[in-house]
């Protein structure tokens, strides 16, 4: 079965997906989206801290930060308005556990179909492909960026874009 398929390439449209799906999960990656590959703790959690911002007002019930890094936080986030987590070494789109008792319907936000897609294909929720076209990506996220353009067709019905207005 197809899932939801919604592409994304500025913070501000990925909001609007968010109020469009309606979801009370989000599944976020972490590069590039919340920071960029091989930045420092510090703009990880300035990171962190202005996603939680940004959807505070979203109607989300639980945000999960997931990530296949091995990138850690000294404390974990919270918010007041939320059930709030950090995966790291996450294991996407292998591993499922983790997400099993969050609540429904979610979405999963990330950059990589390959990964991120695959795991909100497994979950039934829909997919953000975050997709900002830097000018500078490392090479394992730009192979596996191609490795998710067939995967894409198979597993996404594309539905139309909300325009922030």
């Amino acid at each position: 079965m197809k899932t939801t398929y919604l592409r994304a390439s500025t913070a501000t449209e990925v909001w609007a997906c968010l109020t469009m799906l309606r979801a009370k999960t989000a599944v976020v990656d972490i590069e590039p989206f919340v920071a960029f590959w091989d930045t420092d703790q510090t703009i990880l959690e300035e990171g962190i801290a202005t996603i939680l911002g940004s959807v505070a007002d979203a109607g989300l019930d639980a945000v999960l930060f997931a990530t296949n890094s091995t990138r850690r936080l000294p404390t974990p986030p919270t918010a007041t308005w939320a059930r709030i987590g950090y995966l790291a070494s996450a294991g996407k789109p292998l591993r499922t556990a983790a997400y099993r008792d969050l609540p429904r319907p979610g979405v999963v936000i990330g950059d990589q179909v390959a990964t991120d897609g695959v795991l909100a294909w497994r979950l039934g929720y829909a997919f953000v492909h975050y997709a900002p076209g830097l000018a500078t990506t490392p090479l394992g996220p730009r192979v596996m960026g191609q490795i998710g353009r067939p995967i894409r067709a198979l597993l996404f019905r594309r539905t139309g874009f909300p325009r922030p207005g």
